[in-house]
């Protein structure tokens, strides 16, 4: 195998080799400090961590696409919140008094649609206009968030819907509901990015977009189906989490584009498109999640959870641009 071709799959093993040593490491640690009853790696604790993985984690899978595909998408927090205020809010309308718990179904559709439609907004600027999508996706991030003050105010959502509780909340061969969602969407973004002439398109034309026009690649509405694709997943991130909360504030999903993104650069998709792994995202959201449950059971505060989690991504980056540089340097050899 040319070296080339080994970088995705030292890179997604790095971040699993990680992924062991912070689960060695805050073993040893809370042992060491005694400050928890409950040891960390207890199987009750890392299916929590799993569920708890999921909101982001569904949504990173959809980054991940965009990003190898040499795009940003920095407005999925506020997709997140505008859909589950739809998802909640749809259930108490009054044209779906009738239905029942047929309503669950329909507001699961409804927030949904909502996702894809505002990817395809996304999509269509960034296509139609040629602006960056950095750019686009940060005015669309304020103008979503506007969107989901101007709903509702500034007032929490409620609607608790018991039927929905129960299927949020059940389990099934161990695993809940929400680790079930992540492990399909999981699958179904890997084969399409492994084994599909679009998953191979959104390589190509991240590693070099002039190239792939010339080769009859139809790069606007290969890259307006993506943003759709993140904007669906979006939505279902908030459909999986809202369905057994049952409560969305104004405010929820902020960050949540930088935890997104730091999951995906942590997995080694590069920031500059063209290359990317899909299991090495599922990694950098375990890794992601792990630091932050595992810097608390060491009774780390909120503030160093940050701190530590974007000292680790700066060094990620360096490292990704020595060895990009180092990449090139031996190909000029």
């Amino acid at each position: 195998m040319q070296a080339g071709k080994m970088t995705p799959f030292i890179k997604t093993g790095a971040i699993w080799a990680f992924v062991v040593l912070e689960l060695i490491f805050f073993s040893v640690a809370g042992e060491f400090l005694s400050l928890s009853d409950k040891a960390f790696m207890d199987l009750d604790n890392m299916l929590l961590l799993l569920k708890q993985s999921a909101p982001i984690g569904i949504i990173a899978m959809g980054m991940t696409i965009i990003m190898i595909n040499g795009n940003i998408d920095l407005s999925v927090g506020a997709i997140f919140a505008l859909a589950a205020v739809i998802l909640l809010d749809s259930m108490s309308w009054a044209i779906f008094a009738g239905l029942g718990d047929w309503v669950i179904p329909v507001s699961w559709a409804l927030a949904l649609l909502t996702g894809v439609v505002l990817g395809a907004v996304n999509g269509l600027i960034v296509w139609k206009t040629g602006v960056d999508a950095f750019i686009v996706t940060l005015g669309s991030m304020l103008g979503f968030r506007g969107l989901v003050f101007m709903y509702n105010g500034e007032n929490p959502t409620s609607e608790l819907n018991w039927t929905l509780v129960d299927f949020a909340e059940a389990q099934f061969l161990g695993l809940h509901t929400a680790t079930w969602f992540l492990a399909a969407v999981t699958l179904v973004i890997w084969y399409v990015m492994t084994k599909t002439v679009h998953g191979r398109n959104a390589y190509a034309i991240g590693n070099n977009r002039e190239a792939a026009v010339n080769a009859g690649i139809r790069v606007g509405p290969h890259m307006m189906i993506n943003f759709m694709i993140i904007g669906f997943l979006a939505a279902l991130s908030a459909v999986v989490f809202y369905s057994e909360s049952g409560s969305v504030n104004p405010n929820d999903g902020q960050l949540y584009e930088l935890w997104v993104i730091t999951a995906v650069v942590l997995g080694g998709t590069k920031l500059t498109g063209g290359a990317g792994s899909i299991v090495g995202t599922l990694g950098g959201v375990v890794a992601i999640q792990l630091l932050r449950k595992g810097l608390g059971h060491i009774g780390a505060d909120t503030e160093t959870v940050n701190l530590v989690i974007g000292l680790i991504l700066i060094a990620v980056l360096f490292l990704d641009r020595q060895l990009n540089l180092k990449g090139k340097e031996e190909l000029k050899i």
